[in-house]
């Protein structure tokens, strides 16, 4: 389970960090490959292969009138791997989808990743800070 946030910064030609938290697990778990797509909040999705073969068959699966979801998901994915030094290369088309240009945060989301711009991250959790907690988390308990 991938869980917290990590500020990185991706260098000149797209790479990125992995934080040393989480390279044992991605070597132990994907053998250091990994999948990135598109997701539509405005971030990247950053999945384990394995974890990444599983949503991918969900999204096969879908039924036909989400087939621009399929194309969303599918058509954007990038297989990359770990190189020596524990980097990913983002893809420049996926880096213009997700307005990501050099401060960046990566989000552990249980099973994968959230990548996001920096300052678009924080602006859409004060947003959803100042909205207050939504009516189905009202029982919720700490």
């Amino acid at each position: 389970m991938f869980q917290g946030a990590s500020a990185l910064t991706l260098d000149a030609k797209g790479r990125m960090s992995i934080p040393s938290r989480y390279r044992d697990a991605l070597q132990v778990q994907a053998e250091g490959r990994v999948t990135l797509t598109k997701s539509p909040d405005g971030c990247l999705l950053l999945f384990p292969r394995p974890e990444w073969e599983r949503f991918r068959e969900k999204v096969a699966a879908l039924p036909m009138e989400a087939m621009w979801w399929r194309r969303i998901f599918l058509g954007n994915a990038m297989d990359v791997e770990l190189d020596s030094a524990g980097r990913v290369l983002v893809s420049p088309e996926l880096r213009s989808a997700a307005a990501l240009e050099k401060d960046v945060t990566l989000l552990g989301m249980g099973a994968h990743f959230e990548l996001w711009d920096s300052q678009m991250y924080a602006a859409k959790e004060a947003a959803a800070m100042a909205q207050g907690m939504p009516e189905s988390l009202k029982d919720f308990t700490f």
